[in-house]
């Protein structure tokens, strides 16, 4: 089935979103990853968009770090109890399970992969490839390619260009080919993506090119060792609008 065949619309002619990645949760709320109580840093999270007067929330992968359907579970669990208003959408990351995602993407939590508005479309790709690292397949590429056809921001899980550190053994593979299809569309406005934990910024071919830091722990930039850091959780805000496209990092300071 087309990755894209379902789509949601919003009947409006501006969008405000948020862009979370890499809640590494477990399938009880006092799971530890590298000694960050990960459901707490991502109950604060959800505290803070709620107040943001969001249409959307992206989520950009890698939600389970222990791999169990209990840790989807409890992401639904936390998302329902939250107050938190807008639709959650979702697109996998190299640890996440496709099925246990389909099988919490009811009510509030949506499984489209297209949003469209006023302006133009949101696209979720798919990057999970059968190792940590990413992929494209050639007949993604084909669909995205057949998508881009109005101006579009498009989010995927893996880094797509290197980012000079640990990470790029797990980039994503074919990172030129997916950039230079969205690039020759001559629609796409920008590409954010997560899974380096940490906030950067690139270009590549004039596109920009935005990574979200995690809600989880941050991994340390300019290095090439397996490094940590609590810095807190992070997220992005996106606003879209006639005027253009918007976008900022919200650090939620321990």
């Amino acid at each position: 089935m087309d990755w894209f065949n379902e789509a949601y619309h919003f009947d409006q002619t501006r969008l405000r979103l948020a862009h979370i990645t890499d809640t590494h949760l477990f399938d009880h709320v006092d799971g530890e990853y590298f000694s960050v109580k990960t459901a707490e840093h991502f109950k604060h999270v959800l505290i803070d968009l709620a107040q943001q007067n969001l249409d959307a929330v992206i989520f950009g992968g890698d939600l389970t770090q222990d791999h169990t359907f209990g840790s989807y579970q409890l992401f639904a669990s936390l998302v329902s109890e939250s107050d938190l208003q807008c639709p959650v959408f979702w697109l996998p990351g190299n640890h996440d399970d496709i099925a246990y995602l389909n099988e919490i993407s009811q009510g509030q939590i949506v499984s489209a992969k297209k949003m469209s508005f006023k302006l133009g479309q949101i696209l979720l790709v798919n990057s999970k490839g059968a190792t940590p690292a990413g992929w494209v397949t050639e007949r993604h590429l084909s669909e995205i390619q057949q998508q881009c056809a109005v101006p579009s921001l498009v989010f995927c899980h893996h880094n797509p260009l290197s980012i000079q550190g640990y990470l790029d053994k797990h980039m994503l593979e074919n990172g030129p080919q997916l950039l230079n299809t969205l690039v020759d569309s001559e629609h796409v406005l920008a590409l954010f993506h997560g899974h380096v934990h940490n906030e950067y910024v690139f270009s590549f071919r004039e596109l920009p090119v935005y990574a979200t830091p995690a809600t989880s722990i941050q991994f340390t930039k300019h290095t090439s060792d397996w490094q940590q850091q609590d810095l807190g959780a992070g997220y992005r805000l996106i606003n879209w609008s006639p005027a253009g496209v918007q976008t900022e990092v919200r650090w939620l300071v321990k």
